[in-house]
């Protein structure tokens, strides 16, 4: 695991003097890894699974929620997180290392609605409804709040959905495991909102990958024009060394308490 900071770190994708339509451009959002496979901030723990908040869009995002409820509610403290205030919770899959901590965001804000791929278990929608929570199953592409999207539920074996979000200077796409492969993910994303691909972060599934298989998908990012990068949680080690070299500067490396902001609408 990587080395931890010792104070958090903000990147500022791209400056907020960005003009929208002429004006100033609007709060800038703020993408805060609540969990990863990697330490960033010191005070904060790694473990295996993946969560991050999405802050300054019309409703603020919870998604996935790693594996470990103590490891998670760990971070929150150490980050100063309020979970009362989330409104929107997005479930990638149905795997433990991003549900883990579900019930318990729940138990402390059940107001919430809970976006899932259609295909989740019905047990899956029971729990999340019985913690007071609204369920909602997802097939297609839909915008869950302005300026959010899902890309609906993808893959053939394993299904997933990944979080899409719209500003001024392009999309960013987070991702949980990118079980239906990264590349075809941010396809989706251009398919949804036809921009350029500011940033894509998340795990990118990548472990068992020989380096030349590593080295095509780097070539399609740069084929659809990928700005900006940060591999984690299930890439593997490898794989995220061949992203950082390929992208130099260019790459955000994500961790628990890392903090990214980018200018909003």
């Amino acid at each position: 695991m990587s080395a931890p900071s010792k104070i958090a770190s903000v990147i500022v994708v791209l400056g907020l003097s960005v003009a929208v339509h002429g004006g100033p451009a609007g709060p800038p959002l703020k993408f805060t890894v609540l969990y990863d496979n990697y330490v960033h901030q010191e005070g904060t723990r790694a473990d295996w699974g993946f969560s991050c908040l999405i802050e300054g869009a019309e409703k603020t995002i919870l998604f996935d929620t790693g594996t470990k409820p103590e490891v998670l509610m760990h971070n929150v403290k150490a980050l100063n997180v309020d979970l009362k205030k989330i409104d929107l919770i997005v479930i990638s899959h149905e795997h433990g290392d991003h549900t883990g901590g579900l019930p318990t965001v729940l138990a402390a804000n059940p107001r919430v609605t809970v976006f899932h791929p259609v295909s989740f278990s019905p047990e899956f929608s029971r729990r999340t409804k019985e913690a007071g929570a609204e369920a909602r199953a997802v097939d297609e592409p839909v915008e869950i709040c302005r300026h959010a999207y899902v890309t609906g539920e993808m893959g053939d074996r394993i299904k997933e959905m990944a979080l899409v979000l719209d500003t001024p200077g392009g999309l960013v796409v987070v991702t949980g495991c990118s079980h239906p492969g990264i590349v075809d993910i941010l396809k989706r994303a251009k398919e949804i909102r036809n921009k350029p691909i500011r940033l894509a972060f998340g795990g990118f599934h990548l472990g068992n990958s020989p380096d030349a298989e590593v080295q095509k998908i780097i070539a399609a990012f740069q084929d659809l024009e990928v700005e900006r990068c940060g591999a984690t949680h299930c890439t593997g080690d490898r794989p995220i060394a061949l992203f950082k070299a390929a992208f130099g500067d260019r790459y955000v490396p994500i961790g628990t308490g890392r903090i990214i902001e980018v200018p909003g609408f």
